[in-house]
């Protein structure tokens, strides 16, 4: 916790309260149903929790926007972003059940009013989000083409709206094909060696009827 307070001191009680709590939350839930891998839960706050508020050091959500996590997992990034942003709605999905089971129970048990989970595919979703945010669930290219037609026509961030995606290593060969598409090194953020090789890839996609 004083990790994450040392990069974002200026979290409210609640707020603080929230991310205190993940970590039983998270370690009473794998014990369950596996989620996390049994390395990484005694690394949550660096491998998980600020690698999803990575997206935060790029890009701070307006109230009242809405962003879609595509593959979220056991509720990552955006679990973590929707504690940072609790007037933006997040929808949350995952092809597998037990992980949403998990994300609903999290968000239940924080009090998160601004979060639902689904278990679904992201070709199958009808709706526009200003952005759409994923840890590295597949290539840039077939996440695009699931995710192409569900941004919003109006922006009204600093960033176009798109696509904001944690992933690691060299990614030249995989964003070849999107000469728009920005990296952020979350090095420059933060300093666990864990980030050396991290980034967020801002990809602008245009609105499409």
């Amino acid at each position: 916790m004083e990790l994450l307070l040392s990069y974002f001191p200026h979290l409210t009680e609640i707020q603080i309260k929230q991310f205190q709590d993940l970590q039983k939350l998270y370690e009473d839930w794998n014990a369950k149903i596996n989620v996390i891998s049994r390395k990484d839960i005694d690394e949550l706050y660096t491998r998980h929790i600020l690698h999803s508020l990575g997206i935060v050091k790029i890009l701070e959500f307006k109230p009242g926007s809405r962003i879609m996590d595509v593959g979220t997992g056991g509720g990552f990034p955006g679990i973590p972003l929707a504690i940072m942003h609790p007037e933006v709605d997040f929808y949350l999905i995952d092809v597998i059940a037990k992980k949403i089971k998990v994300v609903n129970e999290v968000a239940t048990a924080l009090g998160l009013k601004n979060v639902k989970a689904e278990q679904k595919r992201a070709e199958l979703v009808k709706d526009n989000f200003d952005f759409i945010v994923s840890r590295a669930v597949t290539n840039m290219p077939d996440f695009v083409d699931w995710v192409a037609d569900k941004v919003k026509k109006e922006s009204k961030h600093e960033l176009k709206n798109g696509i904001l995606y944690l992933k690691g290593g060299d990614l030249t060969e995989e964003l070849a094909s999107f000469p728009n598409a920005t990296q952020y090194d979350l090095s420059d953020f933060f300093k666990e060696e864990f980030f050396e090789t991290k980034k967020v890839v801002h990809l602008p996609l245009k609105f499409k009827k």
